[in-house]
């Protein structure tokens, strides 16, 4: 009788598996929240300086200079957009074990990135003004700037643990490694989707 009622204890209802509730409470996991946290409250201050600039600047806002690609920028966007639902499934494919999926999956989050790096690169070549012209071109180069550097940071984090994981004899978890490193993916898509409608929507 007692094994039986410490048997249905452990699998009442409600209660979660040990090891997704350790995946959950993991401090990796936690640390890289916080950190994505203060990250975001670091664009919130750019989003901030920019709708102060905007204010203070109008009507003249953008400037007649300020003349932007949006249908490369469309395109970059939904680049990056799709990048998110990849590495999601790549997410998925390696807590199912199947790792060869996962890993193509991760080597195409990798690739739409790079485009949109590349993207933005040579939109920077095309415009009429830079990061001195005027108060616009500041924080436009500050936003975009910063968010293509994450992105980057972001690239280079996914082709490092994908690395890690997924090499001979590695005894990393592929699932729970791989999923903290798409909170940052997740994030860096996020944000760059608010720099979209705020920039190139709303202007």
């Amino acid at each position: 009788m007692a094994e039986m009622s410490v048997t249905a204890a452990v699998e009442a209802p409600g209660d979660e598996p040990s090891g997704r509730l350790s995946e959950r409470s993991s401090p990796i996991s936690v640390g890289v929240l916080i950190w994505l946290a203060s990250e975001l409250m670091f664009f919130a201050g750019l989003f901030a300086a920019y709708f102060v600039l905007k204010a203070a600047n109008a009507p003249n806002w953008p400037p007649p200079d300020a003349n932007l690609d949006m249908p490369r920028t469309v395109l970059a966007t939904v680049l990056l957009v799709i990048s998110s639902a990849t590495v999601h499934f790549a997410v998925v494919a390696a807590g199912e074990g199947r790792h060869r999926r996962s890993v193509w999956l991760l080597v195409t989050t990798v690739v739409l990135g790079t485009a949109f790096i590349l993207l933005q690169a040579y939109d920077y070549t095309t415009l009429d003004f830079s990061v001195s012209s005027h108060a616009y071109g500041s924080i436009y180069y500050l936003l975009t700037g910063f968010h293509g550097l994450h992105v980057i940071g972001g690239l280079i984090a996914l082709t490092v643990v994908g690395w890690v994981v997924f090499s001979r004899g590695s005894r990393a978890p592929a699932h729970s490694t791989l999923q903290v490193a798409s909170y940052y993916w997740h994030f860096v898509d996020v944000v760059w989707v608010a720099v979209f409608l705020t920039i190139f929507v709303m202007r």
